[in-house]
C-alpha cells in the first residue's frame, strides 16, 4: 500500500512517514500543497494524509481540484484542535475523516486502515480469503492457523492483492503500489516475489493470468492456477 503525506511540518512529517514505512507503507512527502496536488493527481495512492494549512496551494484548494478531477482516493486530512470549521469545510470538500493535531500516530495508522479497507470494500482488520489469513494490525499471515513469515516487500504485495481478491492487477499496478517514488522500480522482481510468496504460502491461491498479471483467489483444495 502507498501513501502520499502532504505536510509542511517537517519534524512530523518525518515522524508520520517512519511510523508508515515501519508499519509497512510505501510513502511519499512533499511539503508543498502545488506538488501534492500534482503527486496525488498524477501517482496510484492508495489513501493521502493531507495538511490543509500548506504553502502554496491549501489543502482545501487541493482537496476540490482531485474531486474535481475524479480522484477518489481516501483522504484523510490533518486539523487544529480549535479548527473545527476546517474539519467541516474538509469534509464537505470531499475528505474521508480527520485528524486533530497533536494525535497519536497509533491513532494515524489505525484510521488510514480503516479508509483503505472501505475503499477496497473489505469491512475487518483481518483479511481473510479461503485458509489464508491477514492481520493489517499486527502485520501477521497465516495459513490455516499456522504463521507465515514474509519479508517487508513480499507482505506489502501480499496486503494489496488481499484487499483486491478476485480482481486481475497487473505487474505494473502491484509496482505501482509497493514501492514510493524514490524507489529503482523494476516490475521483474514482481514475479519473483510473487514466486516466493506462492512457495512460502503452500497453497494456490495466487493464480497468473497470462497477459494481464495475477489473481488472488480461492477455490478450495485442489484448485489450480489459470495458466502456468
Amino acid at each position: 500500500m502507498r501513501i502520499l503525506i502532504v505536510e509542511d511540518d517537517e519534524a512530523l512529517a518525518r515522524q508520520m512517514r517512519d511510523s508508515l514505512v515501519e508499519a509497512g507503507y510505501a510513502v511519499d512527502h512533499t511539503a508543498d500543497g502545488e506538488d501534492g496536488h500534482f503527486l496525488g493527481d498524477t501517482e496510484p495512492y492508495d489513501a493521502v494524509v493531507l495538511d490543509l494549512g500548506l504553502p502554496v496551494l491549501d489543502g482545501h484548494s487541493i482537496l476540490k481540484r482531485w474531486r474535481s478531477d475524479g480522484k477518489v482516493m481516501p483522504v484523510l486530512i490533518l486539523t487544529a484542535r480549535d479548527g473545527w470549521t476546517d474539519k467541516v469545510e474538509g469534509l464537505d470538500a470531499g475528505a474521508d475523516d480527520y485528524l486533530t493535531k497533536p494525535f497519536m500516530m497509533e491513532e494515524l495508522l489505525a484510521r488510514l486502515r480503516a479508509l483503505i479497507r472501505r475503499a477496497a470494500g473489505q469491512a475487518s482488520a483481518t483479511l481473510t480469503i479461503g485458509p489464508l489469513t491477514l492481520d493489517t494490525r499486527s502485520g501477521k499471515v497465516s495459513v490455516e492457523g499456522k504463521a507465515v513469515k514474509l519479508t517487508a516487500q513480499e507482505f506489502k504485495l501480499l496486503a494489496y492483492m488481499m484487499h483486491h481478491q478476485g480482481k486481475v492487477i497487473s505487474r505494473t499496478e502491484l509496482t505501482e503500489h509497493i514501492y514510493d517514488q524514490d524507489f529503482d522500480r523494476d516490475s521483474n522482481t514482481i514475479e519473483v516475489f510473487v514466486n516466493r510468496i506462492r512457495k512460502k504460502l503452500g497453497i494456490e491461491i495466487v493464480h497468473t493470468v497470462r497477459g494481464l498479471g495475477y489473481q488472488l483467489d480461492w477455490q478450495g483444495e485442489g484448485a489450480g492456477a489459470r495458466t502456468a
